[in-house]
């Protein structure tokens, strides 16, 4: 009997909600908010539309930046916003360096 307990939860876990989104902030310490878009048929006039949604996700090792595509899943609420958590990052976004070039013995 406890199998099949175990297999229930697995199947529920597996039916998370999960999205993928562009981190549009990463201000906060393990807080980064996700950006994802998706197109809808408008019901009365047939054009497809772009819809936004924006989600607080919980990144534990702060290892999203800005502009990095990520995929998040739904999860228990961990704060009065936050009701997802990062899985994975998939695309980094190129990192800019903001360190001053070398003068070239100029002084």
């Amino acid at each position: 009997m406890p199998t099949a307990t175990v297999d229930n939860e697995k199947d529920a876990r597996a039916r998370r909600h999960i999205f993928t989104g562009v981190v549009v902030s990463d201000k906060a310490d393990k807080t980064r908010v996700v950006s994802v878009q998706r197109q809808v048929r408008h019901p009365k006039y047939e054009k497809v539309i772009r819809k936004r949604s924006r989600f607080y996700v919980h990144d534990e090792a702060n290892e999203s930046r800005l502009g990095d595509l990520v995929e998040v899943m739904g999860t228990r609420p961990l704060s009065k916003l936050k009701r997802w958590r990062l899985v994975r990052v998939v695309k980094a976004a190129p990192r800019v360096s903001l360190e001053t070039p070398a003068e070239g013995g100029k002084a």
